[in-house]
């Protein structure tokens, strides 16, 4: 256990954020599954502007990295082409 007053409240904030994250981290996953599991194109191809959407947020939010946004939107783009 921390011994310093910011020390616990660090502690105290980062738990919270971590439980505020936890949610947009979970939509995220889910949206990403969504459009790997689409049974054809059309399907696909609807719910791709979604998860981009989502991954756009949680960028401006700060709760991923650009560069992690920009690699999961490639990676779902490329999925949805090679459908």
């Amino acid at each position: 256990m921390a011994n310093y007053p910011s020390s616990i409240r660090r502690i105290r904030k980062s738990a919270k954020a971590y439980e505020r994250n936890k949610v947009y981290r979970s939509l995220m996953k889910t949206a990403i599954k969504r459009v790997l599991t689409a049974e054809d194109k059309e399907t696909a191809a609807q719910r791709l502007p979604k998860s981009i959407s989502i991954l756009d947020k949680l960028v401006s939010k700060g709760i991923i990295h650009r560069n992690k946004a920009a690699n999961q939107k490639s990676r779902l783009t490329r999925h949805v082409n090679q459908l």
